[in-house]
């Protein structure tokens, strides 16, 4: 919640009211899968990821003024893909394949769309003055433009992400380093 504090007390939004906070992801997968080479079993409820997700879930949904939006986690059919350093490895020097190439095929769904169309809906019902996003992904440009038109300020925090693309931070009216 430092990060919010930080975000609050920005020069572009300090005399602004909070509204809510609202947090998106999707939860991680709890399914039971098997390793692509040996075939055992991969319990994903078990990882450290999952912990860790639900444990951050349980407390955010306590926290006054925090809402939570979730998307889906969906394995692809493949459901493994093999890491690109593992391949080039293999490639230059041959070996018999272990579990340890791959990685999970895994993405979220969801989460972009729900960011939007929250923007919107706040935008249209004239809810808001101001939304601060958290973010480095280009997808939300569209998001942008149409709440600016709204006469809505974006201020956009890209948490120092190098890969930001300069057409994100133009849309937006602030950015935060």
């Amino acid at each position: 919640m430092d990060l919010c504090s930080e975000i609050r007390e920005s020069e572009h939004l300090k005399h602004y009211e909070l509204l809510r906070i609202y947090y998106y992801d999707a939860p991680p997968s709890g399914e039971t899968i098997k390793y692509p080479v040996s075939g055992e079993e991969y319990q994903l409820s078990l990882t450290e990821r999952y912990r860790h997700a639900q444990s951050l879930y349980d407390q955010l949904e306590l926290k006054d003024g925090v809402a939570i939006r979730m998307g889906e986690t969906r394995l692809s059919p493949q459901q493994w893909r093999m890491k690109p350093r593992s391949a080039k490895q293999l490639i230059k020097e041959p070996r018999a394949v272990e579990d340890r190439d791959f990685d999970l095929d895994i993405g979220q769904k969801g989460v972009d769309i729900r960011i939007g169309l929250d923007m919107a809906r706040l935008a249209l019902r004239d809810t808001v003055r101001a939304v601060a996003v958290v973010t480095g992904d280009s997808d939300f440009v569209p998001a942008f433009k149409f709440v600016r038109r709204e006469g809505v300020k974006v201020v956009l925090s890209t948490l120092g992400h190098k890969g930001a693309r300069r057409e994100l931070k133009a849309h937006a009216d602030f950015v935060i380093s």
